[in-house]
């Protein structure tokens, strides 16, 4: 599961590079060959698309040098960690809610509408690892405390055996 995360977040990272490297710059000749830059729409659209594609790389490799530290043998095959799909039940409501654990990000195309994307440096993704199933756990948040009792674990190894 974290090479394929890798794999996909150098995917990403590949495109981005050649779009900066090759796509843009001859789309801002092509808009300064217009004229005027200080009206010309096409010129800002590409300036503002670069800043974006810059930006956005920048992440990606900060996610890509996060992940190089991260080793599935390191990761509990019984507590909630990093790749974990977690499901609670609020110990007021009796609602349940899954999450999955990240590293920060929500990636595109890992779209469960079961679940929800948690980062682990979130205050519930802080109170959550390390937890195991029938264990709970009391979240301060902004909005109140949450009460929730862990009711099942699927870690990073579970779900890559399913997927193998």
């Amino acid at each position: 599961m974290i090479d394929e995360l890798k794999q996909k977040l150098q995917a990403e990272v590949e495109r981005l590079n050649h779009e900066i490297n090759f796509v843009l710059p001859k789309e801002i000749e092509r808009a300064r060959a217009h004229g005027d830059l200080r009206e010309n729409s096409e010129f800002k659209a590409a300036l503002e698309r670069q800043q974006f594609v810059t930006s956005r790389l920048s992440h990606l490799r900060l996610r890509l040098s996060k992940l190089s530290g991260v080793r599935e043998s390191d990761i509990p095959r019984d507590r909630v960690g990093f790749g974990s799909r977690v499901t609670v039940q609020d110990l007021d409501t009796k609602k349940k809610e899954t999450y999955a654990l990240t590293l920060g990000e929500f990636i595109e195309g890992d779209d469960d509408p079961d679940e929800l994307p948690v980062s682990m440096a979130s205050p519930l993704g802080k109170s959550l690892l390390g937890t195991k199933v029938g264990q709970a756990v009391t979240i301060a948040l902004p909005m109140g405390k949450r009460r929730l009792k862990v009711v099942e674990l699927e870690t990073v190894h579970d779900l890559a055996e399913k997927r193998g």
